[in-house]
């Protein structure tokens, strides 16, 4: 690991005393009270999210909703929208993956232990388009990139934990998630935000603005840019283990014949593109983003209002593969055409680690006509299109089957998501004699999706003469040489067709190693259309009794129709307490790019790179190996809770239960082997050589999506929050606990079915303290993870059990002047890390790489804000 300079060592030893002492000076000034109106009014947010009509307030909404302010979001140094709802709302999980192809760039999230393709992201309560990737693995999510929404462009953020898809569509089966853009119609504000880490790697500049303007008296645009650059980091150490070591201090190096080859060794120091001084790197990538949004609004009239906003965003990131060693199957002696021996060696002197970019541009643009018709029913008629794009380059690698004419460069091909969504939805009240008057909603809805894979270049993909043995037919089938052996020994060739291992019968893989690009055959595009309709009621029809109830049914070109409900009620127990729940089905469509995407990788199961292949349930591929038609997932949600306060106490308690039906993931990888003596993985084999799979015998491990099984979740969220004066106390604690319902044998080996259940904390909670002292202000906040699992072995017998882990971060900013501020603060202040791996990794890893626990250590920060 990186060596800490003095300068990290004496901001650290800083903040940390600060940290013990403001933690002490606001336990002293909480006992500082302020009047109730003060408090209600500091509790008193409403939300739109969740109900049709007028905003609610917190306490009255029928279901549970985290309301983020945009100073809540200012106060999380954080560039990416992700990590600031990871430290906010504690059912929100982040993973960071490195090794990991596109999930580098676009990491997948949870929110209640379900993945981000079962939540809604709207933005402007408009549903947000998805993103290009598909994630490879477990639950292949496919959801919207929310990295792509600047912070700087939020006037607030609200997260609905329940399920609602019968008011909103499929997706929502663990709930929405609402960013609601800033509208102001004049001023701005501008900040400038750089860091890094205690190791002294992972420099991070970000720069944000945004700025209002008026159009006429009754109209607004609202500008906001986002910069942001982060450096790679390394929590790794050099590659060592027993079948390869690059470590000459390590016994096991003193072993390595090549670490006694000077031309190796000097190799080794060029073998990672990413400047690291290790040649296999562990930690974040190298990210570079530029994000537009912008949000506008005008009013012809007091019945008409114009809106519309977008975005537009360009970053790019690298992120290192697998490092290559000689004799792992890649870098392996050929036989020529002329009878020398060509080594990749030549090429690259100490082996090579592939270097992976991706370069994302997603846009967006909604627009719409909203007002009222004489007869009091509101309307909204609105159109939106978002596509999201990837482009994958990789580097510092090689086409194995090409020998020495294979480039050193590749473009394995591009991932393309496109969504085009009309709407109209309409509300009218009606005075059915009630408490209240009944507020009816309904609306229209027509979509098209398109997702595809462009092709790679032909040398990503094309099988070279190495992809065969013996591919100059200088041997014959009884180990004899052939008139074309004898015509190279002739002119001086050591080939030897009495020995089997010699290099003309050597065969190595095909395609770009590490990413192997998008053939024609896996090439194109997937298309499909939706139209759904909906209808909501609800009302206080007591003066204690608030009722909600939904219908939706769309219906799927490729799916079918489906027809989903939902019941909610929030009861007054008293003037200080409320009861609150709902009950709901739910369903998720397979999205197309799940349906259609082709993914080939490398794993290293037992130290020797294997190229892994996620293909469509239909492709031949599939269908050859018994995958069967995909389907929609269905869902059954419960909730119950309580909100209330006591005095200067606010506190909120909501138990949830999420039943998924045919939930929606990938098998585990079925070997396959052109060995006879594995008779598992050589069966695979010859059922996909029957079914006509081109390059069967280069590929290691087959899986596919399907609907693989049924969960349960069940789950609670506490959050209290306690006010005086100026200290704002508050505490969220998430329980989520998911178990598979079924049997998933025939789906999952033990090892995933076990760390489905138990990779992830049941226990997570955020606890926060922020008090103002005139111009200064001070925020302390605790991110506490319970303790979970992961299975090490294959048949689960072989675990690692992680301690829980709290990290606490620390802020103070000073009021300059009235329009100018500066922060200085630290995430992690006492640099804490989870549990360090205890067999799972390889390859350099210290800790476990799929952790939700952030392993990347102690960042520290500086911020200049400006409004204006």
């Amino acid at each position: 690991m990186l060596k800490q300079n003095k300068l990290s060592k004496a901001i650290k030893t800083g903040l940390v005393t600060c940290a013990m002492s403001s933690v002490a000076i606001s336990s002293a000034i909480a006992q500082e009270t302020q009047t109730p109106d003060e408090a209600a009014a500091a509790y008193e947010k409403v939300v739109i999210t969740g109900s049709r009509g007028a905003p609610r307030s917190l306490a009255d909404s029928p279901v549970p909703v985290d309301v983020l302010s945009e100073d809540d979001l200012a106060a999380v140094p954080f560039s990416d929208t992700n990590d600031i709802l990871k430290t906010l709302v504690p059912s929100y999980s982040l993973q960071r993956q490195p090794i990991s192809d596109g999930a580098s760039f676009i990491r997948p999230a949870t929110l209640r232990g379900m993945p981000t393709d079962k939540t809604l992201v709207l933005v402007n309560s408009k549903r947000r388009h998805r993103s290009a990737l598909v994630q490879i693995g477990g639950s292949g999510t496919q959801g919207p990139d929310i990295a792509t929404i600047p912070s700087s462009a939020l006037k607030g953020v609200e997260v609905l934990r329940d399920g609602a898809a019968a008011q909103y569509g499929s997706d929502a089966i663990a709930g929405v998630i609402n960013f609601v853009l800033k509208d102001n119609d004049e001023g701005g504000s501008f900040s400038v935000d750089a860091g890094q880490y205690y190791e002294g790697d992972g420099e991070q500049v970000t720069l944000t603005g945004n700025i209002g303007f008026a159009l006429g008296d009754n109209g607004f645009l609202s500008l906001s840019a986002e910069y942001a650059d982060s450096d790679s980091t390394n929590r790794g150490e050099q590659y060592c283990e027993d079948w390869f070591c690059a470590d000459a201090s390590d016994p096991r190096g003193a072993a390595n014949p090549y670490l006694s080859d000077p031309d190796f060794v000097a190799g080794l120091e060029n073998a990672n593109l990413g400047g690291e001084d290790v040649v296999q790197p562990w930690g974040q990538p190298n990210t570079s983003a530029t994000r537009i949004f912008f949000n506008s609004g005008y009013e012809f009239n007091d019945d008409m209002k114009f809106y519309a906003f977008g975005n537009y965003s360009e970053s790019e990131g690298d992120a290192s593969f697998y490092y290559r060693y000689p004799g792992n199957g890649t870098i392996e002696d050929l036989r020529q055409e002329d009878g020398s021996i060509y080594s990749p060696l030549e090429k690259f002197p100490g082996g090579f680690t592939p270097r992976f970019f991706g370069d994302i541009t997603d846009f967006s643009l909604v627009g719409g006509l909203e007002g009222e018709f004489a007869n009091g029913m509101t309307y909204d008629f609105s159109g939106r299109f978002g596509s999201n794009e990837i482009e994958y380059t990789l580097k510092n690698t090689i086409n194995p089957s090409m020998g020495a004419d294979s480039p050193t460069e590749f473009h394995p091909g591009d991932l393309i998501n496109e969504e085009l969504q009309f709407s109209a939805d309409f509300t009218k009240y009606f005075d059915f004699g009630l408490y209240s008057d009944v507020l009816f909603a309904f609306g229209l809805t027509y979509m098209e999706e398109t997702y595809e894979l462009k092709g790679g270049d032909e040398a990503s993909y094309s099988a070279g003469a190495y992809a065969t043995s013996d591919p100059w037919g200088f041997c014959d089938d009884a180990g004899g040489t052939t008139a074309a052996g004898l015509a190279v020994i002739a002119g001086g060739s050591t080939l030897d067709c009495s020995n089997s291992d010699d290099p003309v019968y050597q065969v190595v893989g095909v395609g770009s190693n590490g990413f192997p690009g998008y053939s024609p055959e896996y090439s194109g595009e997937y298309e499909r259309d939706m139209h759904g309709i909906y209808a909501d009621l609800s009302s206080d029809v007591s003066e204690d009794l608030f009722l909600q109830a939904a219908m939706r049914y769309e219906d799927y070109s490729d799916f079918g129709s489906e027809l989903v409900g939902k019941l909610a009620f929030k009861y007054t127990i008293s003037d200080d307490f409320n009861m609150r729940g709902s009950v709901g089905t739910g369903f998720r469509a397979p999205t197309p790019g799940q349906q259609g995407t082709t993914n080939v990788s490398t794993r290293l199961p037992e130290g020797l790179p294997v190229a892994t292949g996620l293909f469509p349930a239909l492709s031949a591929v599939g269908q050859a190996l018994g995958a069967e038609a995909l389907k929609p997932e269905k869902s059954l949600n419960y909730s119950l809770g309580v909100t209330g306060s006591i005095d200067d106490l606010n506190v909120t308690l909501d138990f949830y239960r999420i039943e998924l039906e045919d939930r929606f993931y990938a098998v585990s990888t079925l070997d396959v082997s052109t060995d006879e003596t594995d008779a598992d993985a050589y069966a695979n084999f010859l059922k996909l050589e029957a079914a006509g799979v081109a390059g069967a015998n280069t590929i290691g491990g087959v899986n596919y999506f399907q609907n693989a099984f049924d969960t349960v979740t069940n789950g609670m969220d506490f959050v209290v929050t306690y006010t005086m004066g100026d200290t704002v106390l508050s505490t969220s604690v998430n329980y989520n606990k998911t178990e598979i319902d079924s049997d998933a044998s025939a789906f999952l080996n033990a090892e995933d079915q076990f760390d489905l259940e138990n990779a992830i904390p049941e226990w997570r909670g955020v606890a926060s303290a922020k008090h103002s002292f005139d111009d200064l202000t001070l925020l302390v906040r605790a991110n506490v993870y319970g303790s979970y699992e992961n299975a090490i072995s294959s048949d689960a017998t072989t675990r690692q059990e992680y301690d829980p882990t709290v990290f606490f971060d620390l802020e103070a900013t000073y009021q300059i002047s009235e329009n100018v501020s500066i922060a200085a603060g630290a995430r992690n202040i006492f640099d804490e890390y989870p549990d360090k791996d205890n067999g799972d990794e390889c390859c350099g890893a210290v800790y476990w790489s799929s952790n939700i626990v952030d392993w990347q250590g102690g960042y520290y920060y500086m911020r200049l804000n400006t409004v204006f």
